[in-house]
């Protein structure tokens, strides 16, 4: 942002009812280098946001009187175009869908910890600039600028990270990208996770069902997303009529389906 100091701490609102955790919250984040405003409750933060310059708001879903998703749409419905990130407990499908299509550009689960949170929050910051035109790959429209994706006219419904990575693995042209890129995606280069040396494979997984799930709500015949065994995951594309799946497919098991057989390691991006 021009005539900002680029190493001064980046001005951010908390919105939480709980003084305990909103004050841990506060002290790791002023730790990695952001300026936290607390608020704790919805009406104070909206009665002060248009005199606020922060670039990011953390938001809690549940709240006395006024909830962070009801804080969230009358943001919107102010025009109030401050990126939004909903911080919960919930962390059921349908919760998700409903904070990302009012508008929160993520949701962040509590049960993640509070390390986890200051780099994806860093991550999710740019520097303003041009909105970036839509990207179309066949039925899938990415839309860079606002971390959104549509399949076949429908918003899918992504997380930021969860849009990170499918923009990675269309972006391989065809080529697999292994468990260890989409990990780093979903955090940052070098973060570990899991059990074991590999321990992050199981992760990856988990993020690669609910993705799935979310394209198979809107085509219950999506299986662009191919595993390739022990390697990772490939993005095939599908052409623009495809035949519906049968109930194994669109199941809750996708993950079981049919691996492709791994190609040689050299063919393979890090």
């Amino acid at each position: 942002m021009k005539g900002v100091d680029p190493a001064a701490p980046v001005p951010i609102a908390m919105v939480d009812d709980d003084p305990l955790y909103r004050e841990l919250v506060a002290r790791v984040l002023i730790g990695h280098g952001f300026a936290v405003h607390e608020f704790c409750d919805g009406k104070t933060f909206l009665d002060a946001v248009q005199g606020l310059a922060v670039r990011l708001v953390l938001l809690d879903w549940t709240m006395p009187a006024m909830s962070g998703l009801e804080v969230l749409r009358t943001l919107r419905q102010r025009q109030v175009a401050i990126p939004v990130v909903l911080l919960t407990g919930r962390c059921h499908v349908a919760c998700e869908l409903a904070a990302l299509r009012s508008g929160a550009i993520d949701f962040v689960s509590k049960a993640r910890g509070i390390e986890v949170l200051a780099p994806r929050l860093r991550r999710l910051i740019t520097r303003p600039c041009e909105r970036p035109e839509p990207v179309c790959n066949g039925d899938l429209v990415s839309h860079p600028g606002m971390w959104r994706a549509q399949w076949r006219g429908h918003d899918v419904g992504l997380t930021v990270s969860e849009y990170k990575v499918v923009s990675r693995l269309v972006a391989g042209s065809g080529e697999p990208v292994t468990f260890r890129a989409i990990y780093d995606e979903v955090h940052y280069p070098g973060f570990h996770g899991g059990s074991g040396a590999n321990g992050y494979e199981v992760n990856v997984r988990a993020i690669m069902k609910k993705i799935r799930r979310k394209f198979a709500a809107i085509d219950p015949g999506f299986n662009a997303i191919r595993s390739i065994k022990n390697v990772g995951y490939l993005w095939t594309g599908m052409p623009h009529k495809q035949a519906v799946a049968s109930p194994v497919q669109t199941s809750d098991d996708l993950e079981q389906q049919a691996e492709v057989a791994a190609p040689p390691i050299s063919t393979l991006r890090p």
